[in-house]
């Protein structure tokens, strides 16, 4: 360039991937924390404390809504994992039978269970079937009724679940059972389902926290103070106060229970992550 020639403008320096991430992350940020911001400023705090942190009002939820809605939601939710986790490792197996027939109905039993609403199975099993056999009565009243169809139910997704952690193991394995003079029931048992039930834990655990939340529809069935669950518990109570504080308070009683079990999960997850 001669001496006469003016240098033109610098070029523009250009930002890095990195640096436009920075401050587009910066940026979010800021959104983020302006409608926090807007929300609390905005908010009337004094009406929110008297319809949901009404002290009084929650004093009236205690102890049952420890002794009696809390306690029935896990018997609700344990007893219908239970029949789940039996019912969907039995449809499981036989959806991946050789026997054609065997397939046929697990996969229509997957079906027809993973189509219907949960609702509509309790109706069916709470109203239904007494009217279609009369007489006829589940064991434990309301807690067998419970833990039957909501175990149908769950044993439906169970099932898929339990379906692809035996597929998820390798056939080397079947294999070299068989080898040892195994038979194929012997190798299912003692080799493949232990194995597949490792891999199949976290989404397992998914589906008891799902159950946990569903057995809010046991008031379908028409509960009673003994027999009631969280969500029942805590609108019957806002109806008779005029408040939403026991609402509040069973939502918190369902973190309680299906927070740590997210952690549980994620962990899990983490961990078969790394032992891959």
């Amino acid at each position: 360039m001669s001496h006469g020639q003016e240098a033109g403008p610098a070029p523009r320096a250009r930002l890095s991937p990195r640096k436009r991430q920075r401050i587009a992350r910066s940026v979010q940020y800021a959104v983020f924390a302006a409608v926090v911001l807007f929300v609390v400023l905005s908010a009337d705090w004094k009406a929110v404390v008297e319809n949901f942190a009404d002290l009084e009002v929650a004093k009236q939820a205690f102890p049952e809504l420890i002794t009696i809605a809390l306690k029935n939601t896990i018997i609700y939710t344990l007893s219908a994992y239970v029949v789940g986790f039996v019912l969907g490792l039995v449809v499981a197996l036989a959806r991946l039978s050789s026997i054609a027939v065997y397939r046929g109905f697990a996969l229509a039993y997957i079906e027809v269970f993973r189509g219907l609403p949960a609702l509509v199975v309790f109706l069916i099993f709470g109203f239904g079937l007494p009217v279609a056999f009369p007489g006829m009565k589940f064991p434990f009243d309301q807690y067998g009724t419970v833990a039957v169809a909501l175990g149908l139910v769950a044993s439906a997704y169970m099932a898929e679940t339990f379906r692809a952690g035996i597929q998820a193991v390798p056939r080397g394995q079947t294999e070299a059972a068989r080898s040892l003079g195994m038979s194929h029931t012997r190798a299912m048992v003692s080799i493949v389902i232990p194995q597949a039930l490792r891999i199949v834990i976290p989404p397992l655990t998914n589906e008891l926290i799902l159950l946990f939340k569903d057995s809010s529809l046991v008031f379908v069935l028409g509960v009673t103070s003994l027999t009631t669950e969280l969500s029942k518990f805590g609108g019957d109570l806002a109806t008779e106060y005029a408040d939403s504080t026991p609402l509040v308070l069973a939502g918190a009683a369902y973190l309680v229970i299906t927070l740590p079990l997210g952690y549980v999960v994620r962990r899990l997850e983490a961990k078969q992550q790394k032992a891959r």
